[in-house]
């Protein structure tokens, strides 16, 4: 099953009618002269409706009631009430997929294709960085983004520490928690990791061609189960989940409100703001001042963490001397 933010026009115009009046019982016969389809339409769009996860309430002689929404990430939830001006607009959705990496890889040479994000339920090939396997099961928000950017090539190495900046604020301010960023790309909980981002690109000379962000989050998965399948993989430091179980926020109140953060940091480096970016990474980074190990293509290096430099590589100090390492994972702090 897949939907897009630019198709089935009729089932959202039936659902936008629900939600802007979802204190009222709305007939079929009511529908069908407003909306100016056939009552069998309706009645074939409010089954759809409901096998997607609303829950819509019907009584005779009075009609159909919204009363809640559904917790997926559906094209139309996502793009409405968005206070974005370009990312997110444009949406499609997978219940299942083999990667939303991979499907964005294939569209996005297109220029219509800016700022345009793929969801998935469930991915069953989805990646992480360097070609590891990044499990994602439901519960979990899943999805690519893709962006045609203005700045130049230098800059794009700070493209994975302002997302996870903008998923750190947007996890605050959604659902209340405090997060961390853990050097390259991850965001932990209590020394656990609840997200992590991947960044692919297309390179012309001097010039980004696009770039897709893959982001994973940890929304409401059952993370014990998760622990055990995984805790023998290189590099394991725990996985944790983010909502409660008496929190009812929806998956989608994050993702847009990340999306919104994004922009808004995707703004500052397209201005040059670099130090901005770098200061807010700063002050939710793990591990600075301490003494860390990483694990690189060379072997491990361990040194007093000192924070990122303006391009985001690490920069570790080694006995006298600071070394700058661009690729590799933190595996002791």
């Amino acid at each position: 099953m897949s939907y897009t933010s630019f198709d089935n026009v009729g089932l959202v115009k039936v659902l936008s009618f629900f939600q802007t009046h979802d204190s009222e019982y709305l007939s079929g016969e009511d529908l069908s002269d407003v909306l100016k389809i056939s009552r069998v339409a309706v009645w074939k769009h409010i089954k759809k409706i409901q096998t997607l996860g609303y829950k819509i309430e019907s009584k005779q002689k009075l009609g159909y009631r919204l009363i809640n929404d559904t917790e997926k990430l559906l094209p139309w939830e996502i793009t409405r009430d968005l206070k974005t001006k370009l990312i997110g607009k444009r949406v499609y959705y997978f219940e299942e997929i083999d990667s939303t990496q991979s499907f964005a890889q294939n569209i996005a040479a297109d220029k219509k294709e800016n700022g345009t994000i793929i969801i998935a339920e469930k991915q069953t090939a989805g990646r992480g960085r360097l070609d590891r396997k990044w499990t994602s099961p439901k519960g979990g928000i899943w999805f690519s983004l893709i962006i045609h950017p203005k700045f130049d090539v230098s800059s794009s190495t700070l493209i994975p520490i302002l997302s996870a900046v903008a998923l750190s604020k947007s996890i605050k301010s959604s659902l209340g928690i405090d997060t961390e960023v853990k050097w390259p790309n991850d965001i932990t909980m209590k020394g656990k990791k609840v997200a992590g981002v991947l960044v692919d690109a297309s390179f012309q000379t001097n010039s980004i061609d696009y770039l897709i962000l893959g982001i994973g989050i940890n929304f409401d998965i059952d993370a014990k189960k998760l622990e055990k399948k995984l805790s023998k993989t290189p590099n394991f430091y725990g996985i944790g989940s983010l909502r409660k179980k008496e929190d009812e926020t929806l998956p989608k109140t994050l993702l847009k409100d990340f999306l919104l953060q994004f922009e808004k940091n995707l703004l500052q480096l397209d201005n040059g703001e670099k130090s901005k970016i770098i200061k807010e990474w700063t002050k939710r980074a793990s591990g600075i001042g301490k003494r860390i190990t990483i694990n690189t293509s060379n072997g491990k290096i361990s040194g007093i963490s000192q924070g990122i430099d303006s391009d985001g590589a690490l920069k570790l100090k080694v006995r006298n001397e600071t070394k700058k390492i661009y690729v590799g994972d933190v595996v002791l702090s």
